[in-house]
């Protein structure tokens, strides 16, 4: 762990639990470790995380079996979590570490440390902004990430544009769409360097019919022009490398998501090189003891309700750890995304235990209508199955962790592979 100085005068809160960060998954993990004694820490103002200013429908359905709007859903939640008795502290920022499950904590009530026998992160994952995709150009105003315009049209309802490119077509991307339709803003195209768009059918067909929103396949942004405020992007055919000028005042960049690692890293745990947020294993359990990772800090990113699952499932492996109790390390086997998956989450598993949902979370890097999956050990064929839902880039893709049955704790590594 990465030591802060100057803390030895700071007061320190010793909990058995805490869990930083107030979204989906670290709410509904409050709400499961209630009884043990938990505080959640979460910066913002209000606890719900990135639901609390999608306002629009889609919310609920896995974890708690209704469909709802976003901030209906963080509501829901956060009720939940202090009606079990959790603790709800915000505008309260972890700074870092001082040790080993001690967190350096900054918030309006002052300076202190937290210690606490178990850790829970569930600091979530953040969209590329513009920069960080190295999109050339002018400066201008009038160029958001699909959180930044739904907090100034839903939190602040501040105005945007009137025309709007959308770069990316995942699910994300069409919550800008209407987000965009809510503020008066027409979306005149949506660009994804994909040959399809990355959403869900149903998704796309809502798109084309009710929305009337083009989505240009094989393309991509390659400059955005404008001196006070956004004039126009120019768009790139990556099969011709045919150029267009698009009039638009907004352009809205939306998905290529990246965790909010920033604790992880320093507290030098375990990165997968894919995800970019901490290795886990099939209970969720980080490389340092007693520190658990959830949520699309571990899987960027998938749906909300997907997330809180993972609050739910953490649960025990967090009570076993307060209790010195749980399995040994020793028979886990290294699992890794071959050929045709970025990543695969979580990274080590005991063969024949159940993780999260009872699915190993994938990545595609392409698509495929009926995938078929392989597993080998170290190039000895254990599994291969069809699988009757597609893989696409921009979701997440499931697999049955049965499939990793037939792996031996001694074997070496397990990789999954996209077949052809």
């Amino acid at each position: 762990m990465t030591t802060a100085s100057h803390s030895a005068d700071l007061a320190v809160e010793r909990v058995p639990v805490v869990v930083v960060g107030g979204g989906p998954s670290g709410l509904t993990a409050a709400t499961a470790l209630a009884a043990t004694g938990v505080l959640l820490l979460e910066r913002e103002a209000e606890t719900g995380g990135i639901p609390r200013h999608s306002d629009h429908p889609g919310y609920g359905l896995r974890d708690l079996h209704r469909f709802v709007s976003g901030p209906a859903y963080a509501r829901r939640l956060t009720a939940l979590a202090r009606d079990a008795g959790a603790r709800l502290e915000t505008e309260a920022q972890v700074t870092g570490w001082d040790g080993p499950r001690r967190l350096l904590v900054t918030s309006p009530r002052g300076r202190r440390i937290v210690e606490a026998e178990a850790v829970v992160l569930a600091t979530g994952a953040r969209e590329r902004p513009r920069p960080a995709r190295r999109i050339p150009g002018d400066r201008p105003e009038g160029v958001y990430t699909t959180g930044q315009l739904q907090q100034l049209v839903h939190l602040h309802h501040l105005p945007v544009g009137t025309r709007a490119v959308v770069v990316g077509a995942e699910l994300v991307s069409w919550s800008a769409v209407m987000t965009l339709r809510e503020a008066g803003c027409r979306t005149v195209a949506m660009t994804t360097r994909f040959e399809q768009a990355e959403a869900y059918a149903a998704f796309r067909a809502l798109g084309r019919t009710a929305l009337r929103v083009p989505v240009w396949t094989r393309t991509r942004v390659v400059s955005i022009q404008g001196r006070q405020r956004v004039e126009s992007v120019v768009v790139e055919d990556l099969d011709s490398g045919q150029r267009r000028t698009i009039p638009c005042d907004t352009v809205v960049t939306t998905g290529d998501w990246i965790p909010d690692h920033e604790l992880a890293r320093l507290a030098s745990l375990d990165l997968d090189p894919g995800t970019l947020g901490p290795v886990v294993d099939e209970c969720l359990r980080s490389s340092a003891a007693g520190v658990f990772a959830i949520g699309n800090l571990v899987h960027p990113v998938d749906t909300a309700d997907a997330a809180a699952l993972d609050g739910r499932h953490v649960a025990d492996a967090v009570r076993q750890a307060l209790t010195g109790t749980g399995p040994s390390a020793q028979s886990r086997v290294e699992v890794v995304a071959g050929e045709g998956f970025r990543w695969v989450s979580p990274q080590r598993i005991e063969p024949g235990t159940t993780p999260s949902r009872d699915q190993l979370l994938l990545w595609p890097e392409r698509f495929a209508r009926l995938p078929r999956v392989r597993v080998a050990q170290r190039g000895a064929l254990l599994a291969e199955r069809r699988l009757p839902w597609p893989a696409s880039p921009g979701r997440v893709f499931r697999v049955p962790a049965s499939l990793l049955a037939g792996a031996s704790p001694t074997g070496g590594p397990v990789t999954l592979s996209l077949a052809r």
